[in-house]
């Protein structure tokens, strides 16, 4: 069983690492500022994903992916396509909306579309980096028992996930207030615009490393 301390020490550092900036909390952040439902059904298409990363990290096949280094280049040659093509979605349809932004809170988000679509986007944006798992076998693996019991992996991959889960859920309800929201309504394509021209350099970053790690 992992001592109540170091499963302290690697909650600790996830949610540092969590809490960076990165494409997650960006997509995520961009969401709330529209539709607070939408923002949480992001969080679960991430965490969605968080649970594939994480459960690999605690059973050890995180250490045979990073092995296989040309494993790690396909997903981020495909996960930046991805994400390219969600950014030139969200560029494009930020350049028109700058002269026709959502006239109130109810058109904001129907313009998100459904909530099924804002979950996949979610999963989409966590699956497309697989450096997750390479962080996260750098900070966390060191901590975790050589061959871990069954009891201790469940412990530990629920303390990861409820722990990040928690962390963009508190980031959901605050930047979804409505207060925020309609701070932000009319900044609504601008913020669509950003988030699309880094998504799209995200995804450009991820192919070229892609590519150089299958050469």
């Amino acid at each position: 069983m992992i001592a109540p301390g170091d499963l302290a020490v690697i909650v600790g550092l996830n949610l540092v690492g969590a809490a960076a900036p990165g494409p997650d909390m960006v997509l995520l952040m961009r969401t709330a500022t529209r539709s607070r439902k939408h923002a949480w059904a992001t969080n679960l298409g991430i965490h969605t994903g968080a649970a594939l990363w994480f459960t690999l990290t605690v059973v050890g096949a995180a250490a045979l992916l990073h092995a296989v280094p040309q494993a790690v280049a396909a997903i981020q040659v495909v996960g930046g396509a991805a994400l390219i093509w969600m950014g030139q979605h969200n560029l494009r349809g930020g350049l028109r909306d700058r002269h026709d932004p959502p006239a109130d809170l109810e058109e904001a988000v129907q313009r998100l579309g459904s909530v099924q679509a804002a979950y996949r986007r979610g999963l989409v944006t966590n699956l497309a980096n697989p450096k997750i798992v390479v962080a996260l076998t750098a900070m966390i693996a060191p901590l975790l028992p050589a061959n871990p019991s069954l009891a201790t992996a469940v412990i530990v991959i629920a303390a990861l996930w409820l722990s990040s889960f928690a962390l963009f859920g508190a980031v959901a309800q605050i930047t979804s207030a409505e207060r925020v929201r309609r701070k932000f309504l009319r900044a609504g394509p601008y913020i669509d615009i950003v988030a699309g021209a880094f998504f799209m350099v995200v995804g450009a970053v991820l192919i070229a490393r892609g590519l150089v790690g299958v050469v």
